[in-house]
């Protein structure tokens, strides 16, 4: 058996699963690095929209490196609106490197017939969760009668 792809070509059905399992987990990893980065970009357009109609010679405060400084919303709101633009911008590369290891993925799924036999197993713990989810919360009268 040559391998092929550069030596990627797995040999066995166990080097398949683990390779699709770490396929599986960057996906995971570039999806929880997107949603960190789209909260910042949220957190960004908060303080934006926050100072914007501000006196420009106001003081504000902003941290640099877990130092504290002070200056005026003149000079903090285009810093502000730079780091938000750079963020953006890193969510929209990881977006298209999102892409791109979907498509890989599915096609590591084609050439090696993988599927996923999850279908059954959520309806299961689905049907589970809902009779428990209210399970251990426990809400008695806020002062404690005798």
């Amino acid at each position: 058996m040559a391998k092929a792809e550069g030596g990627k070509e797995p040999i066995n059905e166990q080097a398949v699963a683990n390779m699709y399992a770490s396929m599986r987990s960057e996906l995971n990893q570039i999806y929880s690095k997107i949603t960190e980065l789209e909260m910042e970009v949220s957190e960004h357009t908060l303080v934006i929209n926050a100072i914007q109609p501000l006196d420009q010679t106001r003081r504000c405060y902003r941290m640099i490196g877990g130092v504290l400084v002070e200056r005026t919303i003149k000079e903090v709101l285009p810093a502000v609106q730079r780091n938000k633009d750079g963020l953006e911008e890193v969510v929209a590369r990881l977006n298209e490197a999102l892409e791109k290891k979907k498509k890989e993925i599915t096609e590591f799924e084609a050439k090696y017939k993988i599927r996923i036999r999850k279908a059954d197993a959520e309806v299961k713990d689905e049907s589970g969760r809902k009779e428990g989810s209210a399970q251990g919360v426990l809400v008695g009268p806020a002062g404690g009668s005798e």
